[in-house]
């Protein structure tokens, strides 16, 4: 009974999350963290306790994931009810002085600024134009001019095409689908194969089309075949 109990109820949060959408952890806003947490919560008491009728877990489950589906839809129409819900980014550096009030506000001390930069590979604080505290709780860093990286349109490098990788053979295994989508067929794909010295498919452990449409070849090892 429990076994088919927390099987049940296992799908229902899983398929309750996928509704709900993809954000990790770390980029959920208050709204959808409590949310989570309670889902967990609802989920696990029916769990243990089988004097608890099933539908009882069930129903608060499925209120919440309506009211987040809900309260989504209206922080997207609606930049008011967003403030209210998500709040606003706070800026904790501005032209690389600590906005000092900022920080009481936000019960973020020096300390974690100062490491939150060091993990951005900042040192200097006089080097930030801005840092923001996104609504996420994750702080976004925009360095000043000077010490903002190098880009390849700075270095006029020529544009280039870069495309999604394709994994064509995985563990011996060939992607048909794949290989029609990266435009080649069979006999091109056995031809590579053998200019590496691969007789057959299922000694391959992958090959795949990196991001410059180049073939990434690797041959699976004698004691997995």
């Amino acid at each position: 009974m429990v076994f088919a109990r927390t099987i049940l109820l296992y799908i229902i949060v899983v398929a309750v999350m996928r509704i709900m959408g993809k954000r990790q952890i770390g980029e959920l806003q208050p709204f959808e963290l409590v949310i989570a947490i309670m889902l967990s919560e609802l989920a696990a008491v029916p769990m243990q306790d089988t004097g608890i009728p099933l539908i009882r877990g069930i129903i608060p489950i499925l209120t919440l994931m309506i009211l987040e589906i809900l309260i989504s839809y209206l922080t997207l129409k609606f930049q008011p009810f967003r403030k209210v819900t998500c709040g606003v980014p706070s800026i904790l550096i501005k032209h690389g002085k600590v906005q000092e009030e900022e920080l009481r506000r936000q019960r973020f001390n020096l300390d974690d600024l100062t490491e939150e930069l060091r993990l951005m590979g900042y040192i200097n604080i006089a080097d930030i134009e801005y840092a923001i505290l996104e609504t996420s709780g994750k702080l976004s860093i925009i360095p000043k001019f000077n010490v903002s990286p190098l880009t390849k349109q700075d270095m006029k490098i020529p544009e280039q095409k870069i495309h999604l990788p394709i994994g064509l053979i995985l563990d011996g295994k060939l992607n048909e689908k794949n290989l029609v989508i990266s435009g080649r067929d069979i006999n091109w794909l056995n031809k590579e194969l053998k200019k590496n010295g691969i007789d057959k498919i299922e000694d391959v452990f992958i090959a795949m089309l990196d991001s410059n449409d180049q073939l990434f070849l690797q041959r699976r090892l004698k004691n997995e075949k």
